[in-house]
């Protein structure tokens, strides 16, 4: 079984409703860390849904979505400064 990767997507979409619904794809997915960046950590079953999702809001004449993939050694050197939530991909949930 795979295991999950960290990823960095990031996008510049020139329509406000293409952006509007590609933020809204992209936060079932991971979790949002700057205004058109989300960071996400997916296995590879989960990454094709989301670029198959993204690929279907997105115009590819007008919108540009870059996707790093970041291995666990990368991962672990991220660098956040200033204010920051929990680490996306590592919040803890309790069920009740």
């Amino acid at each position: 079984m795979d295991r999950p990767l960290r990823y960095i997507v990031c996008y510049d979409v020139t329509a406000t409703r293409r952006r509007t619904r590609l933020a809204v794809c992209l936060d079932g997915f991971g979790d949002r860390v700057q205004k058109s960046v989300f960071e996400a950590v997916l296995d590879a079953g989960l990454f094709d849904k989301m670029v198959s999702e993204i690929t279907a809001v997105i115009s590819p004449t007008q919108d540009s979505v870059l996707i790093y993939p970041l291995c666990a050694n990368c991962a672990g050197k991220v660098l956040r400064l200033g204010v920051e939530g929990p680490v996306p991909g590592e919040e803890q949930v309790f069920v009740v």
